[in-house]
């Protein structure tokens, strides 16, 4: 992982064994983002999950990105609390695509989200509860996109429309979740919230 992270442009600050190495190293160095595996030594239960909840909590300026063997929605969900800033939670096997993967480090160590399209796909697929369940299917595509961090310019991509189409649905997503805008609220990170805790 050291090595393919570095051979994509990006200073590894350091590699832990166990969950408290881990949140010692990151206290130190304060990385843009931290990558952290679900699953640590000793009892390779979820001691990652706990040291990356905890650099989030005590380092809000430091990008989490999680990969985990299977798809653990509560994982996730406890990973992103109340706040899908600077967060990221994708299965192990998605490192193979380097591109996919060094672009969710990217984004995460940026602020943004990274969110593996099976999860969001988990979650999609269970939320029929109000008001989610008003959102068509591509206005569903669409919020899934934006939960995997995706801008509308890659969103639009993504999809083959226009970035205009593209926003003309967040815009009624926006109006289908209830969130109006308000200069207090960031409206996208309050609708993937929505669409994670509903």
């Amino acid at each position: 992982m050291a090595r393919l992270l570095e051979e994509n442009g990006f200073e590894v600050a350091g590699q832990a064994g166990d969950g408290d190495e881990l949140v010692r190293k990151v206290m130190a160095h304060k990385p843009d983002v931290a990558i952290v595996d679900v699953r640590m030594p000793p009892t390779h239960t979820d001691e990652g999950l706990r040291a990356a909840q905890r650099i989030r909590e005590e380092l809000p300026g430091t990008g989490v990105l999680v990969l985990s063997q299977y798809v653990e929605e509560e994982y996730a969900t406890e990973l992103i609390g109340d706040r899908a800033d600077g967060v990221g939670y994708l299965l192990k096997d998605r490192v193979a695509d380097v591109d996919g993967f060094v672009d969710a480090v990217r984004r995460v160590g940026q602020g943004g989200s990274a969110l593996d399209p099976e999860v969001v796909s988990l979650m999609l697929g269970r939320r029929r509860d109000e008001p989610l369940s008003e959102l068509t299917p591509r206005e569903r595509e669409v919020l899934g996109l934006m939960a995997e961090g995706l801008s509308n310019h890659a969103i639009a991509e993504r999809l083959v429309v226009t970035e205009r189409a593209v926003e003309k649905h967040v815009t009624s997503i926006f109006g289908k979740l209830r969130l109006p805008p308000t200069g207090e609220t960031h409206r996208r990170v309050l609708a993937v919230l929505a669409y994670m805790q509903a």
